[in-house]
Formats: C-alpha cells, structure tokens, sequence
C-alpha cells in the first residue's frame, strides 16, 4: 500500500512539473525579451545572451 501512495505521489509531482516547463515563454518572442531585460545580467547564462542578442538586439 506504501508504494502505491510513492508511485502516485512520484506521478504528481511529474505532471506538476510538466504543467510549468510548458509556462515558459519562447526564447526570442516578445515575452521572453522582455522577461530577460528585468533579470540581472549576472544570472544570464552564456546562451541565455547569446540568444537575447540574436533575437531581441539584432533582429
């Protein structure tokens, strides 16, 4: 019976995660330029930038 209750637990958690990858916007689109520009330029990753000035500088 416990293991049931981990496995649902386990799938729960899983779909929860699932539902919020696909809130994220698109990288390049309107919504993430804009999310960029008010995170601090030190937590860009390196991809994170390159991506920011391929779509949202040189257009």
């Amino acid at each position: 019976m416990e293991i049931i209750k981990k496995v649902t637990l386990l799938g729960v958690v899983g779909m929860m995660l699932i539902g919020l990858a696909g809130c994220a916007p698109e990288v390049g689109s309107e919504k993430w330029c804009a999310n960029m520009k008010e995170k601090p330029k030190g937590d860009w990753s390196a991809n994170e930038a390159a991506d920011f000035a391929k779509h949202c500088v040189f257009k």
